[in-house]
């Protein structure tokens, strides 16, 4: 069993994919061939929003936009504790400061009433200037914009949509990646939409930070790219991997956002009760990066862990450290204290295997293994009791 099976997905596209593969090939157009330019259209077009500027990855499109908004030493950015240690290391990465903020114990995404606090926190300390708030969808849930861009408003403050994990959720229609001044994603293979290696991009209705981004990407040119205007990078989507994104994309628009949520509802159905299943509010789409139930304690989730890899099932713990506790931040000098939420879910979390291509008699061999693993947890408890 596959925790995501590319294999399945690439054995079902394999004409399509070897031939947009070999037409880059047979053309020679590695950087900045055609397929790149079509692939930000149909991603613009899909997401809904005027602009896509790809590059080389997730990270570097977040990147891009705190060089683009020229976020600096003294500055101060606002990130969910509980993600992944890029979201606040690009934020490092210029000097300026990462302050975590504890989420929601349902949704796992930015608790908004905490952010508010942080935010009015770091006003009254004036040590800090507020600029940037950077939501992250987590496991393929929106995070709660209507929120978040009121408070961006109230504090005036910028709002960039981490949405590595997010593409193809939305709320009400509204897609992910269209939220705040901009939004990035990945195409990191395991992702919701991924290529054969490292990809990623940026979505906004800003021409002129659309302008801005298209040359900080490519070594600060201007329209000649021999002529330097500024400092940039060097963060481009090569051809190839542009290639495939564009047969992975119409598969993903096609059946595979909803056959991950057919995944989804038949794990609910067969674990609903049994452990705490993942929470979708009322009008918010997931595209299920991660199907994460959530267990007791730490000690529960480790013993169900171990019981699922007897049985050859894979399962990851997303994450096991929280971004306050990573080395590179201690010299926040952080309260534990402010973070109860994602303390608790670092040690009670566990991802089930979750891709379009599960088959209905691998979830229920997975959810067998949960419900006899957590009926045997209970026989135990009754007996210790009494």
């Amino acid at each position: 069993m596959e925790f995501r099976d590319l294999k399945s997905q690439y054995q079902k596209y394999k004409q399509e994919i070897d031939t947009a593969v070999t037409d880059v090939i047979s053309s020679a157009d590695f950087i900045g061939g055609k397929e790149v330019k079509e692939l930000e259209e149909q991603l613009a077009d899909y997401v809904g929003v005027k602009y896509c500027i790809s590059c080389a990855n997730g990270t570097e499109a977040m990147t891009l936009l705190m060089m683009a908004w020229d976020i600096k030493e003294g500055d101060a950015v606002f990130v969910p504790n509980f993600t992944f240690f890029s979201t606040g290391e690009i934020v490092s990465f210029r000097g300026a400061t990462p302050v975590f903020v504890d989420v929601d114990k349902d949704t796992f995404n930015i608790d908004t009433k905490k952010l508010e606090s942080a935010i009015v926190k770091i006003i009254a300390d004036g040590k800090l200037i507020p600029k940037v708030i950077i939501p992250v969808d987590l496991f393929g849930l929106p995070a709660d914009y209507q929120e978040i861009e009121r408070i961006a408003k109230q504090y005036n403050l910028l709002v960039l949509e981490d949405s590595a994990q997010g593409f193809g959720g939305h709320i009400n229609g509204k897609r992910a990646c269209s939220f705040g001044n901009a939004a990035t994603t990945s195409f990191f293979p395991a992702k919701p939409l991924g290529c054969y290696g490292d990809g990623g991009a940026i979505f906004t209705n800003e021409t002129e930070l659309a302008d801005l981004l298209n040359s900080l990407k490519v070594h600060g040119k201007s329209e000649n790219k021999y002529d330097n205007v500024r400092i940039g990078v060097n963060s481009r989507l090569d051809t190839i991997q542009a290639a495939i994104l564009k047969v992975k994309l119409k598969a993903f628009i096609d059946h595979e956002l909803e056959d991950v949520n057919r995944v989804y509802r038949l794990y609910n159905e067969r674990l609903n009760g049994i452990v705490k299943t993942p929470y979708i509010p009322d009008g918010f789409y997931s595209s299920f990066a991660q199907y994460t139930i959530t267990l007791t304690n730490k000690k529960q989730r480790d013993q169900l862990q171990a019981k699922l890899k007897e049985r050859g099932i894979p399962s990851t713990v997303y994450y096991e450290k929280a971004m306050h506790k990573q080395g590179a931040f201690t010299y926040l000098k952080v309260d534990d204290t402010d973070f109860e939420t994602t303390n608790s879910l670092c040690d009670t979390v566990l991802s089930l295997p979750m891709h379009p291509y599960l088959r209905e008699e691998e979830i229920d061999k997975v959810c067998e293994v949960i419900k006899g693993f957590c009926l045997h947890q209970n026989q135990a408890f009754l007996l210790t009791k009494f």
